[in-house]
């Protein structure tokens, strides 16, 4: 039983050390891992780049919004005090051809 595990044992080290022999395949292999690792590196700082600006981009469209909406919040309010006057005036027009008509 002993010898039948010895047996086993130094099979199992044989098919090991056979598959270990050959090491080129793998090294290829890794070698080629590390170009693709550093390639997606670099296409990653791309998109950061790219994402930064974009983020910028908006920042700035943000702000010009937030400008453009209080400038129209401006007009309406000098709309609304252009109105107001132009009611006042007609009103008073009015009492004043009311008056002329009562004469």
């Amino acid at each position: 039983m002993i010898n039948i595990l010895k047996v086993g044992v130094a099979a199992a080290v044989l098919a090991l050390g056979a598959g270990c022999q050959d090491l080129k395949p793998m090294q290829a292999d890794i070698d080629s891992l590390k170009s693709q690792v550093s390639r997606l590196s670099g296409d990653l700082d791309g998109v950061k780049s790219a994402a930064d600006g974009a983020s910028r981009a908006a920042a700035a469209a943000q702000q010009a919004a937030t400008s453009a909406q209080n400038s129209a919040n401006q007009a309406l309010s000098a709309a609304q005090a252009a109105q107001q006057c132009c009611d006042a005036n007609s009103a008073k027009m009015d009492r004043m051809f009311e008056k002329s008509m009562s004469k």
